[in-house]
């Protein structure tokens, strides 16, 4: 729009997408980005295998989304560009397949406008909005003009919501996001836990050690598992992200350096406000 100033980007304050992209060997990155990572990886040094992991999960579940049937992804917190993204993945499975991306960090969205290019028989597109308001992002024109809602829809939260830190805000959020979707539409979360970390650790990864770590929020198995309330979990259900049907012949790492819990459902009939059972 003519006029409209480009949104500032802020190098001196960590950024979870920068973070990661640092952590994962990338270079779009400032010295607070790689700053807080390395504050982190000193005391888990396992994050690099954690969010390497991560990375796999995502392609792991996109391809069981379009395997059974899923062709529309709608894609939160979609950090900057790397190998094998979802409209990658969703598109070399089926050309035809329909992405959004959504993200509020200006790095990424240009990133993601430059890199992220659809094939000819698909669609793909970019939101720049916030987790925190999921209205803005149900009523944003390039979502309604991509996605059919009405045919079912993966909703991906891919280590997102531990950027929450109030959980009924975060229950309250993904119940949002589900509730307008088709039936037969999925819900994919990771999510970090500090439920395996060796002992000492969990006590060091908080804001009073590391500040950068501000909102980070690291849940336990049972309050990941509340995501789903109301959804049908497809087997193996929540499980550790590396033991989420890992490609055969691998390995998955020790359990202390992944710390992440991950998950598939399917909405069969409303969703009900998801929350602690």
């Amino acid at each position: 729009m003519s006029g409209e100033q480009p949104p500032r980007i802020d190098s001196e304050t960590a950024h979870p997408a920068r973070r990661y992209d640092y952590w994962l060997g990338g270079k779009d990155n400032f010295a607070a980005d790689r700053e807080s990572g390395d504050a982190i990886a000193a005391v888990f040094p396992g994050i690099r295998t954690a969010v390497l992991e991560n990375r796999k999960f995502l392609q792991r579940t996109v391809q069981h989304a379009v395997q059974t049937g899923v062709r529309q992804f709608l894609d939160i917190g979609t950090g900057l560009p790397t190998a094998d993204n979802t409209h990658e993945v969703a598109q070399q499975a089926d050309p035809a397949a329909r992405i959004v991306y959504v993200d509020n960090d200006p790095i990424v969205l240009s990133h993601a406008r430059a890199l992220l290019t659809s094939s000819p028989q698909g669609a793909t597109a970019y939101i720049d909005a916030d987790l925190r308001r999921p209205q803005d992002i149900l009523t944003d024109p390039q979502l309604t003009g991509t996605l059919d809602l009405t045919k079912p829809v993966a909703l991906m939260l891919v280590a997102v919501l531990h950027f929450l830190p109030d959980h009924q805000q975060a229950y309250q959020i993904v119940r949002t996001l589900m509730h307008p979707l088709a039936p037969g539409s999925l819900l994919i979360i990771s999510h970090a836990s500090h439920d395996t970390l060796a002992p000492g650790v969990a006590d060091d990864l908080t804001t009073e050690r590391i500040p950068s770590l501000r909102d980070f929020t690291a849940r336990t198995r049972e309050q990941i598992l509340a995501f789903f309330a109301g959804l049908t979990l497809i087997p193996p259900g929540l499980q550790l992200i590396s033991e989420w049907r890992p490609e055969p012949g691998t390995i998955p790492p020790p359990a202390d350096q992944v710390s992440t819990y991950g998950a598939i459902a399917r909405k069969t009939a409303p969703a009900p406000a998801a929350g602690p059972r």
